[in-house]
């Protein structure tokens, strides 16, 4: 009964695990000052900081590709070390957060 019991428990801690974090688009509002002074900026925005590139904008990206993007910088994946040490510091609900901030609909109220 013990080894049941167990094994239960182990597998309700992975499903829990498992579930997608649901991003919370008034938190990721709270977030995103970093973000703002160069990915809103406007089209064309070119930023000379370690060196000369252009800056996406990101209003109205998908959240999961916002997502994906952050966890690819944090792990190295993606490489320029502004974004890196930014999303170093973010959790995986704070990701979540900025990336329903950002996928909200132009003129669409912050919920």
């Amino acid at each position: 009964m013990k080894k049941v019991l167990f094994l239960a428990s182990l597998m309700l801690a992975a499903s829990a695990h498992a579930q997608d974090v649901v991003g919370n688009a008034a938190e990721g509002a709270k977030l995103v000052a970093t973000c703002q002074g160069c990915h809103n900026m406007g089209g064309g925005y070119r930023s000379s900081f370690p060196e000369m590139f252009a800056v996406p904008m990101i209003n109205g990206q998908s959240a999961q590709y916002i997502v994906d993007a952050l966890k690819e910088y944090k792990n190295g994946n993606r490489r320029f070390p502004t974004m890196r040490a930014v999303a170093a510091s973010l959790t995986d609900q704070q990701m979540a957060d900025i990336a329903a901030y950002y996928a909200t609909p132009k003129g669409q109220p912050i919920k």
